[in-house]
Order: C-alpha cells, then structure tokens, then sequence
C-alpha cells in the first residue's frame, strides 16, 4: 500500500515580541551614545572655534598697539575714553599734524578697542593743547575723514593708565577681560614708547606746546 505524502509545511522561527523589545532598547541606546558624542564633537569645535578667532583679534590688537607707542613720538591727550598718540613726525616739521595723529578708543562703555586715524593734506601745526577727545570733533577743522579700525570689537571693563600723564607719559598700559568659552580672561598690553621725543617740549615740557625745533 502506496502512502501518499501530504505538502510538507515550514515553519520559520521569528522574533518574538521580547526580542524585539529588547533590540529596540538597545539600538536606543546606541543612537543616544552617538547622539552624544556628535554633539559634545560640535561643542569642541565651537569652542575651539572661538577660542582661535580671539586669540587672533589679540594678536593683532597686541601688535598694532605695540607698533604704534613703541614707534610714537608722543602721548598727547587722555581723556575719559580715548587717548591720543602723535604716532611719527612724517613730514619732518617738527609739529603736529593731523594726518600724524592716531586715537586709541574704548568707549563710553568700556567694551571695545578701537583705532582712529585721520586723511588730510592739511599741514597745519597743531597745539597740545588743542587735542581734546576725538568725540568732540575738534578734529573736523583739520581733515574730514576719520577712519575706524576695531582692534578687539567685544571686551569689557578696557582700563589706560600711564606712567605719568600726558604728554610726559613714557609707558602705557592697557588692560581689559575677554571672555573666551565662558570663561573671562583677564588680558594686559603694556608698552614703551622707545622714540619719545620730549625734547620737542616747550619749556621743558610744562606747556602744552611743541617746538620748531630741539630746546
């Protein structure tokens, strides 16, 4: 007697519902690790990034200031939020011309760095005395244009203070705080103006003027 075979049936084994719990638990907790360190990576990064854009800005404020006093002839006027620098006798009068004076800024809040030149074909001497803050435009008599230069654009509480005041100043320091990846850093520039040129003091330098020539 011939038996006859009925269709064989397969049954596959699958997850069962534990299982798949479980490999959701735990593809959860791989996404978080990722998710995590993806963000502590761009958090570095952010740090970093602004980390080298201010010590870039530092740079270059450090060493246009050190250029410009060490090179200057004078410190000619220090107000509340500026002081201003005969930076060179270019034409070789012996006096002050506007074209020759440079402001370094703070503001009147104390939270930036800032650089103020003057363009003018104008010769005309100009008296210590004269020189005021570069806000009250006394500087518009001589030249027209002021050009702006942000050395350190977001600082806070930028301290000057000199040796003695102006014009016999002959050291300068300059302080101020950045905050660099939440931390506030407190940061000093200090200079000596190598090329004072006192000699050009009138009556040896009580008087707010300056002379055609050595005393």
């Amino acid at each position: 007697m011939t038996r006859i075979k009925g269709p064989s049936v397969f049954r596959g084994k699958g997850f069962t519902l534990v299982e798949l719990l479980v490999a959701l638990v735990v593809s959860s907790i791989i996404l978080g690790a990722v998710a995590t360190l993806a963000f502590a990576l761009s958090k570095a990064n952010d740090a970093i990034g602004d980390s080298s854009y201010k010590q870039a800005q530092l740079r270059y404020a450090t060493l246009r200031i050190e250029e410009l006093l060490g090179h200057c002839k004078l410190i000619c006027y220090a107000g509340t939020d500026d002081f201003a620098i005969w930076r060179a006798d270019e034409n070789n009068n012996s006096q002050i011309n506007i074209g020759e004076l440079v402001y370094i800024e703070r503001g009147a809040g104390r939270d930036h760095l800032m650089l103020t030149e003057f363009s003018s074909s104008n010769n005309a001497a100009i008296n210590l005395i004269s020189i005021k803050a570069r806000a009250t435009n006394w500087w518009s008599a001589y030249s027209s244009d002021a050009r702006f230069t942000e050395l350190i654009p977001r600082c806070s509480n930028v301290q000057f203070s000199f040796d003695v005041y102006p014009p016999q100043s002959r050291f300068v320091n300059i302080s101020f705080n950045l905050v660099e990846n939440d931390i506030v850093r407190q940061y000093r520039i200090s200079c000596k103006l190598r090329g004072w040129a006192g000699n050009l003091l009138s009556q040896g330098g009580s008087s707010n003027s300056i002379v055609s020539d050595d005393d």
